[in-house]
Formats: structure tokens, C-alpha cells, sequence
């Protein structure tokens, strides 16, 4: 249990992982699609914004609670829930859980980044408005963040990173 007595659940199944993957292919696609010039500066520059809220989705699940990682773990039991059907009922498969076996956690430090870069999501869509990549890219993360495969690197790289350069701008190291 967490501070707050908010339950945590944190598994991820494969209908979560499919459910990631689709959300990240479908903006993948769209992008590749619309430039012919793919590693030009332009082009990279229209996918960063997918690329840092897959990375802060990734950063949600693996916050230890509390509310923000309440909505998180509510969010990722949506997405397994959502892929289960559509594995179960879709394809007649089924949805076994793919959960890391090794749980990275964040660091005080890193706790710290989540909140800021939360208020940085929260400024930038407040002034723009509800955009819907955001959502698809934050949902891939937090779907793809706990995985045990290549789909998990995600928070498998960015929590050591995270943690780090939090516990360090904090004064923690």
C-alpha cells in the first residue's frame, strides 16, 4: 500500500502491451507517412512530442503512488483490459501477464522530475488545449512502461536516468 492506502496493482498483461504498441505504431505511421525526409531536423522534431510523453508515460507506472500513480495504475489496468477483449474476442488468443520481473522504481529525485514534468504537461495543455497525441503517447508509456521485453526498454532506460538527474538536481547525491 502506498502513503494514501491507494492500492497498487502495476502488472501489465499482453492485451496492455498490444494495446501500447498500437498507440505507438498509429502515431509512428501517421508521422512516417507525412514526411518524405525522415531524419531531417524537421521531420524528428514533429515526433519528439510523442517520443517525451511515451517516456513521462513510462515514468507514471513506475511512480511508487499516490494519486498521479493511482491514475497511472487505473490507466494501465484500462489498456489490459482494453487489449484483453480484443485479444480474447478478436482473435481468440489470450492475454497472459508480461510484467519485468525486476520492478525499477523512482528515487525521491525522480519523484520530483514526475511532478515537474507533470506541471509542464498540465502548462502546456491549459494553453493549447487537449491534444490528443499527448494522450496516445502518455497511455503507450504507462501500457509499455512495466513490460519485461524490447516493449519495456522504455522505462527500463528512463528510470535510472530520471532518478538520477533528480536526486542530483535536489541536492539527494
Amino acid at each position: 500500500m502506498t502513503p494514501l492506502d491507494i492500492p497498487v496493482h502495476n502488472v501489465v498483461s499482453l492485451g496492455g502491451v498490444t494495446v501500447g504498441l498500437s498507440l505507438a505504431v498509429w502515431d509512428v505511421t501517421r508521422w512516417w507517412a507525412s514526411h518524405k525526409k525522415r531524419l531531417a531536423f524537421k521531420a524528428l522534431r514533429d515526433l519528439a512530442p510523442f517520443v517525451l510523453c511515451m517516456l513521462y508515460g513510462a515514468l507514471l507506472v513506475l511512480s511508487a503512488g499516490g494519486l498521479i500513480g493511482a491514475a497511472a495504475d487505473w490507466s494501465l489496468w484500462g489498456t489490459n483490459q482494453v487489449g484483453e477483449v480484443a485479444l480474447v474476442y478478436g482473435v481468440g488468443s489470450t492475454s497472459p501477464g508480461v510484467t519485468r520481473a525486476s520492478h525499477l522504481a523512482l528515487t525521491p529525485g525522480g519523484h520530483s522530475v514526475v511532478i515537474i514534468v507533470t506541471v509542464i504537461v498540465a502548462a502546456v495543455t491549459s494553453r493549447r488545449g487537449l491534444r490528443w497525441d499527448f494522450v496516445r503517447g502518455i497511455l503507450a508509456g504507462i501500457s509499455l512502461g512495466l513490460a519485461s521485453s524490447i516493449a519495456g526498454a522504455v522505462g527500463y532506460i528512463a528510470a535510472p536516468v530520471v532518478s538520477t538527474a533528480g536526486d542530483y538536481v535536489t541536492g539527494l547525491l
